[in-house]
């Protein structure tokens, strides 16, 4: 795991409303997710399991983009101050996380 991946960043903690939102979310999607999981236990209607991952699949997409946008809001746009190393770093990741967020 690399150090971008272990840091504590400050911004989400002074945001607590938007953690609750993050949080929020993933507890809907952590249900829909146990829904699916109900209905291949149940043998239920393929079509019917397949609208429903692809349901869950646009709520972790949802996600991904607004932790995407905060990211950009807060993490890129002070590397982007401090310039040099960090916001070269910061730009890199940004862009691959977009790159893995399109190719999902």
């Amino acid at each position: 795991m690399s150090d971008a991946t272990t840091e504590h960043h400050g911004h989400l903690e002074d945001n607590t409303e938007a953690v609750q939102a993050h949080l929020k979310r993933l507890r809907r999607i952590e249900g829909q997710v146990r829904g699916i999981q109900r209905m291949v236990e149940e043998e239920k209607y393929c079509i019917d399991i397949l609208t429903q991952v692809s349901a869950v699949t646009k709520a972790l997409q949802s996600l991904a983009l607004s932790l995407l946008d905060d990211h950009m809001a807060h993490c890129l746009v002070d590397a982007a101050r401090q310039g040099g190393e960090e916001q070269e770093l910061k730009l890199k990741e940004a862009s691959e996380a977009i790159a893995r967020l399109v190719r999902s």
